[in-house]
C-alpha cells in the first residue's frame, strides 16, 4: 500500500505529548480534541482505506493494562513481552518501564506504528515494532502477551481469543483488560484486578469505564 503522507509527520502535527489519567508519569502523543483529527484521518486517508486513528487515544484497557504491569512489575520483569494490537503502545512502554528484556509492540496501522516510535522515543524505551499480523504466527512462544479493547467487535475477539488461549496453553501470561465490550467472553478468564478509567465522552457514552484486568487461561472460549 502506497501512503499519501508521512505518518510520522501526521501524527505529529494532529498531537501533543500528554500523560493518560492512570500513568501520569508517562507521555503519550495524544488527539486534544476527537472530532478534528478524526475528520483529518478521513480526509487524508480516505483513499488509502487505512483505519480510523485508534492510536491517538488512551483507551481504557490500554491505561488498565499499564497500570497493572507498573504496579506489578515482577509479571513481566526480565521476560519478553509482546503488546498485542498495540496501538499508542502505551502497554509496551509500561512493560519496558517495568524492566521487560525485550519489548515488541505488534500493529499493522503504520500511523500506529508511527505513534509507537516517537512514544518510545518520548519515554525513553526501546520497543521492537511488529508489521505483521502475529495471529497468523502460532509457533512463536511469548511469555508474556499484552492485549487491552480487543472485544468490541465479534470476528477480531474470536480470532484474537483463539490465538490468546494457545498462548496461554504454551504457558505464556496473557494479560488482557477490557471495559465491558460486547463480545468479551464469559469463559476462560481470570479477573486479577480492576480500575476505575477516566474517559471522554466523545470516545465512550459515559465519563469513567470500570475496566477489568484478566489472565487468559488456555481454555479461553468466545460466547
Amino acid at each position: 500500500m502506497t501512503l499519501l503522507l508521512d505518518p510520522t509527520d501526521f501524527v505529529r502535527r494532529h498531537t501533543e505529548l500528554a500523560s493518560p489519567p492512570l500513568c501520569p508519569g508517562l507521555k503519550l502523543h495524544l488527539a486534544t480534541q476527537v472530532t478534528p483529527l478524526w475528520e483529518a484521518t478521513e480526509a487524508s486517508l480516505a483513499e488509502s482505506g487505512l483505519p480510523p486513528p485508534y492510536w491517538a487515544f488512551a483507551w481504557p484497557g490500554g491505561q488498565a493494562i499499564a497500570r497493572y504491569v507498573l504496579d506489578h512489575p515482577d509479571r513481566v520483569r526480565g521476560k519478553a513481552v509482546l503488546d498485542f494490537a498495540a496501538g499508542s503502545g502505551l502497554g509496551a512502554i509500561a512493560a519496558a518501564w517495568a524492566g521487560a528484556s525485550r519489548v515488541a509492540a505488534a500493529e499493522i496501522d503504520p500511523f500506529a506504528r508511527a505513534a509507537i516510535r516517537l512514544n518510545a522515543a518520548a519515554n525513553g524505551v526501546a520497543i521492537d515494532i511488529l508489521a505483521d499480523d502475529v495471529l497468523e504466527d502460532t509457533e512463536t512462544a511469548w511469555p508474556v502477551v499484552l492485549a487491552g479493547d480487543v472485544c468490541y467487535e465479534r470476528p477480531m475477539a474470536e480470532k484474537v481469543f483463539a490465538w490468546l488461549s494457545g498462548t496461554a496453553g504454551r504457558g505464556g501470561l496473557v494479560l488482557m483488560a477490557d471495559p465491558g465490550r460486547a463480545y468479551l467472553p464469559k469463559a476462560g478468564l481470570r479477573e486479577l484486578a480492576r480500575y476505575t478509567v477516566p474517559t471522554s465522552r466523545e470516545l465512550e457514552d459515559r465519563e469513567s469505564r470500570e475496566t477489568a484486568l484478566y489472565a487468559v487461561t488456555a481454555c479461553a472460549v468466545p460466547t
